[in-house]
């Protein structure tokens, strides 16, 4: 691929733009097979296609334009009514958009691997196997509508094609005539155009052969649907439109507002028994967007910005100059030689620049933080398709919904998430999802559901995973835990629900008795828990045996800037991240037990190992009557950090540590808080590993 490095960026940029819509759209695409086809849904997907054809021939992505081209063909014939929508088909393009993403990842690093040529040659041909079939047969049926020969001409054979098929469907075909003033006539056609759609098909929009007298422009509308002349003419109301049929399904006498067209043809009757009743809808089926393989980190590094939030950054930047230019003013003044000091209204001059300085300085890290948010929906839409694969590999039904794909986050978090998303899904289908056979046993409903939702919270996400499947087996956890050394048989006999769950998150643990290509090798919930704890995030188990589990993943909605817990330990001050901290209670030294050699707390009847940061830090320790707890959490595990006091609350950027220094167990980075003093930002994923786990836990073969 030629050109600099800024045009492959753009490309890469714009081409993950369209294979995101594609990915949409085939998952809305899967849920409409055995039902009406939607045509707007095909059209939509049949550009984003010939954009990227186009687009990949432009830069000279060679693999990317023909397997383009390929999809573009197939679709092509969808449309023109010449091949059957089936899975097989859905399957094709599902496999095609994976393939995409595979050769633009290898594009955007400047590779070129055989295997994904390959892989492209391979989506070609599955392509062209469907192309090359021989074409429906279906009869005419447009001889029975009175269309004017002009109009009949010009119609395209697609528009005659979505005719025959609205007429095979019982769907009533009208002629919409409307006149707009030449002054805003486009405007005036596009609302009548929106509005006719939401009550049927719009087959074709062309200019009038009747202009009428003269004074505007009249169009002619070719519009098909199964509402009533009521429904339409409230629809038309305020318009400059009229209607008249040119078939009518079932008989109705027009309305006076009606222009009086010719009766419906006498065939209609027989019209109606030659073609079948459309298909009545059947319960959605599992979303299809993309193969679970092919979710991964996102191709670009681009962030697409509305325009209006770009003009909110400026005018910012724009209030701080101005205070920029106050501040320097009032400095200047009171540097001048032979001067008196600065008195009073200096100062209060200062102060209130400061005060404005403060709010558009906060107003513009809003902006910057919003401008970094994309929504979850990115990566809530893939998931869909781990799930139809990984049903249909196992042989299971499963029904697939998701909600909360409009909450938005910061891009790096939504990069990070596929992956753990990715393993809780698979977890879900083939460990937790039971056969069709067993679920009948047990009296469920033979489809099986597996659903992802996500919310906002304050300043946190919340992303849940569940299913109603069988549920985590405390006793099959056990018997595991045991056998492979983790504990032992009396403390594990002494462990409760919330324990043994914590345990799969251990590296290798899995109870699976089989090893299948989608899981079972034990390394899914422990990726989960690492990726997890590196976005400071926090993830809880709720599972009932026979009823199904939910995986609750907590979130910050962004790691550019934290909120932070201020404290103090031994005298000096340390920030702890805000997201991390689940809870904030006070303890004496009696509140204080030790469990085989490790102090606990019991708090809301629940243990928990203690940390004294003082000591952890080896720092000399004060006696104190009372002490501050924060349960902090990260992943699936909690830790109660005891620290001498609290200073409050601030937001507060986080940067790395450099030299010796960077690798310091326990430290994230370090942050300042006003007053030019560094102070060191804590890192409650390390601690948490060096205090509850400091040992190695061995990894099963």
């Amino acid at each position: 691929m030629t050109g600099s490095s800024k045009g492959l960026s753009d490309f890469v940029a714009e081409a993950a733009e369209i294979l995101d819509s594609l990915n949409r759209d085939l998952a809305i695409l899967d849920r409409s097979v055995g039902r009406r086809l939607q045509p707007d849904l095909l059209n939509g997907i049949f550009r984003s296609a010939h954009s990227l054809k186009g687009l990949a021939s432009m830069f000279g992505e060679q693999r990317i334009a023909q397997l383009a081209h390929g999809m573009e063909d197939l679709l092509d014939r969808l449309r023109l009514g010449r091949l059957e929508m089936t899975d097989e088909v859905v399957d094709a393009l599902i496999e095609s958009l994976d393939t995409f993403q595979v050769v633009l990842a290898e594009t955007g690093r400047g590779d070129r691997s055989e295997q994904a040529s390959r892989r492209t040659e391979a989506a070609c041909e599955r392509l062209a196997d469907f192309v090359d079939t021989a074409p429906l047969e279906h009869e005419d049926a447009l001889d029975l509508l009175e269309l004017d020969t002009q109009v009949r001409d010009v119609l395209t054979e697609y528009e005659e094609h979505r005719l025959r098929q609205n007429l095979r469907e019982g769907m009533e075909v009208w002629k919409v005539r409307a006149v707009f003033d030449l002054s805003d006539f486009d405007r005036g056609l596009a609302r009548l155009n929106a509005n006719l759609k939401t009550i049927g098909e719009v087959i074709s929009t062309l200019p009038s052969a009747d202009p009428g007298d003269g004074t505007g422009i009249a169009f002619d509308i070719i519009f098909a649907s199964r509402v009533s002349q009521r429904k339409l003419r409230s629809t038309l109301s305020n318009m400059p439109a009229s209607f008249q049929p040119l078939f009518q399904a079932r008989t109705s006498a027009p309305s006076s507002d009606q222009r009086q067209g010719p009766a419906p043809p006498a065939a209609a009757a027989e019209l109606r028994l030659a073609f079948p009743k459309p298909v009545p809808e059947e319960p959605p089926r599992p979303a299809v967007p993309l193969d679970a393989d092919s979710v991964r980190r996102a191709l670009t590094q681009t962030v697409r910005v509305d325009i209006g939030r770009l003009d909110s950054l400026m005018d910012a930047v724009g209030e701080l100059l101005l205070i920029k230019a106050n501040v320097a003013r009032l400095a200047d003044e009171a540097r001048q030689p032979g001067k008196p000091s600065p008195g009073k209204l200096w100062g209060h001059q200062l102060y209130r620049e400061s005060q404005l300085l403060e709010r558009k300085l906060d107003d513009l890290q809003k902006g910057i933080l919003e401008v970094r948010m994309v929504p979850l929906g990115q990566i809530l839409d893939k998931l869909a398709g781990a799930v139809r694969r990984i049903a249909r590999e196992s042989e299971k039904e499963v029904d697939f919904t998701m909600r909360g794909g409009e909450v938005e986050v910061d891009k790096l978090i939504v990069e990070a998430l596929s992956d753990p998303l990715m393993h809780l899904v698979r977890n879900a289908v083939d460990h937790g999802i039971e056969s069709v056979e067993e679920r009948q046993r047990r009296g469920k409903r033979p489809r099986a559901l597996v659903s992802v939702s996500a919310t906002q919270r304050g300043n946190q996400v919340v992303i849940d995973v569940s299913d109603d499947g069988r549920g985590l087996d405390d006793e099959r956890i056990r018997q595991v835990a045991v056998r492979t050394g983790i504990v032992g048989s009396a403390q594990a006999a002494q462990l409760s629900s919330r324990e043994l769950h914590s345990l799969i998150f251990l590296p290798g643990f899995s109870t699976a008795n089989r090893v299948s290509e989608l899981s079972g090798r034990g390394v899914g919930l422990d990726v989960v828990k690492t990726n997890i704890s590196r976005l400071s995030g926090m993830i809880d188990i709720h599972s009932e045996a026979g009823k199904g589990a939910t995986f609750t993943i907590t979130l910050p909605e962004t790691l550019a800037i934290v909120r932070a817990l201020v404290v103090s330990v031994s005298g000096r001050v340390y920030a702890v991240p805000l997201n991390a901290v689940s809870e904030i209670a006070s303890i004496t030294e009696k509140d204080v037990r030790t469990v085989e050699r490790r102090e606990v707390i019991a708090l809301r009847g629940k243990t928990i190992p203690l940390a004294r940061l003082a000591r952890l830090f080896q720092h000399p320790e004060k006696p104190l009557s009372r002490q501050f707890l924060l349960v902090v959490g990260l992943a699936h595990q909690r830790l109660a950090l005891a620290v001498d006091d609290l200073l409050g609350q601030q937001d507060v950027v986080v940067k790395p540590l450099r030299g010796r220094l960077r690798h310091t167990s326990g430290i994230a980075g370090a942050t300042d808080l006003g007053d030019r003093k560094p102070v060191l930002v804590l890192d409650p994923g390390a601690i948490i590993e060096e205090v509850v786990n400091p040992e190695r836990r061995p990894e099963l073969v």
